[in-house]
């Protein structure tokens, strides 16, 4: 517990470093589902927005999905050993925060299957459902920030 302790600093600012880059990802790329609407099935911007799509997935957002749930985690039992360390992580902010880290995670998800109907020809929901849904993860970090910030204080 004292080297997970000892280094509180650095397990924060990994999960602020992934945090980005998963954000980034999960803002991205219902963008490029938009696009994928304006596409011709089988053209050649649908073929190149099958392979950005995957390879956004599967090399920033998902290692930065597993990173951002690690460094978390290990912030988590470095703060164990401080003044009521656990009893912190029971309280409603830290339910709410969990809840919606949760939520986010559900989403990530839900984009992983949404891209692979794509990738298979379909066109899944509207344009403007696409850009609505664009706004969904960025509400949701404000949320999550105002919970881990403001109201953890």
């Amino acid at each position: 517990m004292d080297f997970l302790a000892q280094n509180y600093n650095w397990w924060r600012a990994g999960h602020i470093i992934f945090v980005i880059a998963w954000m980034a990802g999960l803002l991205y790329l219902p963008r490029l589902f938009i696009y994928h609407f304006q596409s011709v099935k089988g053209g050649e911007l649908d073929l190149c927005l099958i392979d950005q799509e995957r390879r956004l997935l599967r090399i920033i957002m998902n290692p930065a999905m597993v990173m951002t749930w690690v460094f978390g985690v290990l912030l988590i039992f470095s703060n164990a050993g401080r003044a009521n360390g656990w009893i912190i992580f029971l309280s409603v902010p830290w339910a709410v925060k969990f809840i919606l880290v949760s939520l986010m995670t559900g989403i990530h998800h839900w984009y992983a299957l949404v891209r692979k109907r794509f990738a298979n020809g379909e066109r899944p929901g509207t344009q403007k459902n696409w850009r609505f849904l664009n706004e969904v993860p960025a509400v949701l970090a404000i949320f999550i920030v105002l919970t881990a910030v403001v109201w953890l204080r």
